[in-house]
């Protein structure tokens, strides 16, 4: 690829485009904030299960700080390859960097977990898991296995936030913009994380262990491959990442492995004494001039407050890891630009400084398997599985009974575009569209209902 032409304004709407002070990827970010499937994430579980009193991250809030985080990046990067005298930008290009970069990594940033589903990994594991479990199912007198063709069927068996995020943002649904959110190809490009189907994975490949786009959306990614000459990677359907994607990334990386520690803390999971020493620690193993270890343990041991405390060395660990990961962009930029790059910016931290090693340890052994993260991953998997048991078997069959056309009545109209297609794998699309884009809380209430637990 090319720092000259890896970038563009266009979209897949091909609409004209008005002149305003905004540019188009500034617009990208106004409207991915402003959209009804971003808004739902503010009642997702990101890892602690949604609090009554004290407050804990969730999707959006989470969503909102790597954007942050992102921008930084972006900016930072930006004004790093214009300076760059080994990185030869054509005026155009150079005005994008100074400008815009900063805008499509946010964007990027807010869009890149608006396709998981209710519960998250659960919520994933909950959909797959329930194709695979059901793939001998008798609907009509044939096997529910049977009505798919392969490639749909890796879908559906492996469902994908990541896969989903790109349908998300550009599907036509019933009654709305036949391009979604009319986002820019740049923008959508970095969050393809994966750029590969579900039947091209392979997971020792770091780009293609899991997958970034459904059958249903392989033409629009097709489009967004080719305008953007991405690499292909042994054949036609599978190709290098974005250089961007490894921004977004890294924002997203740098965010939950310190502020779920922060999280622990504030509800209390882990002592003041045991975040502030992980943290201090990663400082102190980042050994940057621009955050030094000394003068960041003087003023924390300044602040009274507990959480503040904690807060100001989240604040400070977050400035080190961005100031790394422009380092490691900056170090390895011929590598990403030419597709050759197969790790992550904060895996290669990692590698020189072991700076996350303790931190991710934590993370692991007493955050993400305590009780209360745990439970709800299990009330998750059944309330998604038992939702799928009620839907699908309605929508897919011919002759629909009463009750079937009354389970088909509670889908929006925004999902239904399809529900009476010819094609089954679309039909089914459109009950994972409408179960996989609800909230935990409506979710749950669904369930509650439908099973006369709650009338």
């Amino acid at each position: 690829m090319n720092w000259n032409s890896c970038f563009t304004g266009e979209s897949l709407s091909n609409s004209p485009v008005k002149k305003d002070s905004r540019s188009n990827f500034q617009k990208d970010y106004d409207r991915i904030i402003f959209s009804s499937s971003f808004r739902r994430l503010q009642n997702k579980t990101q890892v602690f299960p949604l609090p009554g009193t004290t407050f804990v991250h969730n999707r959006l809030t989470h969503s909102l700080e790597v954007a942050s985080v992102g921008r930084s990046l972006g900016e930072i990067v930006g004004q790093h390859l214009i300076e760059d005298p080994e990185v030869e930008l054509d005026n155009h290009a150079e005005a994008f960097y100074a400008k815009d970069l900063a805008s499509v990594i946010s964007s990027g940033c807010l869009a890149h977990d608006i396709g998981n589903p209710a519960f998250g990994h659960s919520g994933e594991e909950a959909i797959s898991n329930y194709f695979v479990e059901n793939a001998e199912a008798n609907i009509e007198h044939e096997s529910l296995r049977s009505r798919y063709t392969e490639a749909q069927w890796a879908d559906l068996t492996s469902f994908e936030g990541n896969a989903n995020a790109l349908r998300v943002l550009t599907q036509h649904f019933g009654g709305k913009s036949e391009s979604g959110l009319g986002l820019t190809l740049t923008t959508l490009a970095s969050i393809l994380k994966y750029p590969c189907s579900s039947s091209d994975r392979d997971k020792k490949i770091k780009h293609r262990k899991k997958y970034g786009f459904f059958q249903s959306e392989k033409a629009i990614f097709e489009s967004i491959a080719e305008r953007l000459e991405f690499i292909p990677d042994g054949d036609q359907a599978t190709f290098k990442r974005h250089p961007f994607v490894y921004l977004v990334e890294a924002a997203d990386d740098i965010c939950y492995n310190i502020i779920d520690m922060e999280d622990a803390h504030r509800i209390g999971l882990l002592s003041k004494e045991r975040v502030s020493s992980v943290f201090l620690d990663l400082i102190k193993k980042l050994d940057l001039e621009e955050v030094r270890h000394d003068q960041v343990v003087s003023t924390f041991e300044r602040i009274i407050d507990e959480n503040e405390s904690i807060a100001y060395l989240r604040a400070k660990c977050i400035s080190a890891l961005v100031i790394a990961s422009v380092q490691e962009f900056m170090n390895n930029k011929v590598a990403i630009i030419e597709g050759n790059f197969d790790s992550s910016l904060v895996n290669e931290i990692e590698n020189k400084s072991n700076a996350l090693e303790a931190l991710e340890r934590i993370s692991y052994e007493e955050i993400y398997r305590h009780p209360s993260v745990l439970e709800i991953e299990v009330a998750g998997f059944h309330v998604m599985s038992e939702l799928l048991n009620i839907f699908l078997p309605a929508v897919l069959k011919s002759n629909r009974s009463s009750l079937d056309k009354t389970i088909i009545a509670l889908i929006p109209k925004q999902f239904q575009n399809h529900i009476n297609d010819q094609n089954l794998y679309l039909r089914t699309m459109n009950v994972l569209d409408h179960i996989s884009g609800m909230t935990d809380a409506y979710a749950m209430e669904m369930y509650r209902k439908l099973k006369g637990i709650e009338i």
